[in-house]
């Protein structure tokens, strides 16, 4: 993934997540901490004990997690991308974890080269818990319109993340 989608992606994660230093349960029950991390700065499972971590370091969490997502969209996309379509799947792949993209009727369709079919698959992830979330419905609102969003249909090529600055 190259500069520009890992840009892209953060802007959607930093807002959608939003910050705390503490561990939180996520929705659907998970624990989490600063941006979202459901993994630590020691790369285990966030629990309910560790301790308060700064926004840099929630930013260190943030790079890390995203460079999985984005690694996670280069290898189960098997059509072209365009920038801002890579940063919208690592959104969502940051967001609801590789295995539920990896099983998703979206990334069916994409690699089947329908775009249009795979645009309209990002609202159906607007439920955590069997609730509809009025914070996902927007997420995936975003989502969908950077994906949709007319650009090169070249992919981006293949680059490490850049870290964030905090």
């Amino acid at each position: 993934m190259n500069d520009a989608p890992t840009i892209a992606a953060a802007g959607l994660v930093a807002p959608f997540e939003g910050f705390s230093a503490t561990p939180y349960r996520d929705p659907v029950g998970v624990w989490a901490i600063g941006f979202g991390s459901t993994r630590g700065l020691d790369n285990q499972p966030v629990t309910a004990n560790p301790p308060p971590i700064t926004r840099a370091q929630a930013l260190t969490l943030v790079d890390r997690d995203l460079g999985a997502a984005c690694a996670t969209v280069r290898e189960d996309v098997k059509v072209p991308l365009n920038a801002d379509q890579q940063a919208a799947l690592a959104d969502f792949v940051y967001n609801l974890g590789a295995g539920n993209f990896a099983g998703s009727t979206l990334l069916r369709l994409l690699n089947a080269a329908d775009y249009a079919g795979a645009a309209a698959q990002f609202d159906a992830w607007d439920h955590a818990g069997g609730v509809v979330l009025a914070g996902l419905l927007r997420r995936r609102a975003a989502e969908a319109k950077l994906f949709q969003t007319a650009g090169d249909p070249a992919p981006a090529p293949p680059a490490e993340p850049r870290p964030l600055k905090a």
